[in-house]
């Protein structure tokens, strides 16, 4: 089961990955979609929320999405994986395997 298909990856029955990409610098409403960019940070504390939120590079500017999960432990997971996975191409990640998860 990859990341981008996960049953949890998603939350009222929209999937939330990949996320839409919303340009950080200020005064911006610039956005992109799709498995694009490089994964440099992620912010969250899933400790307390079921979201996260992945930065990515992509064009030379920096993106920001929001993850929202199916619930606070499996989004504690997906926030390890991903800084497991920073410098890696945000279509390499959707195609990590989560089988184990399930």
């Amino acid at each position: 089961m990859q990341l981008r298909n996960h049953p949890l990856m998603r939350r009222y029955g929209v999937p939330s990955w990949p996320p839409i990409w919303t340009l950080t610098r200020s005064q911006s409403e610039k956005t992109v979609r799709g498995e694009v960019g490089v994964l440099t940070y992620v912010i969250g504390n899933h400790q307390v929320t079921n979201r996260c939120y992945p930065v990515i590079e992509y064009e030379k500017e920096r993106y920001m999405g929001c993850l929202l999960v199916g619930d606070i432990t499996f989004c504690s997971q997906v926030s390890e994986i991903l800084r497991n996975h920073i410098g890696r191409s945000i279509k390499e990640i959707g195609d990590l395997d989560l089988s184990y998860t399930l």
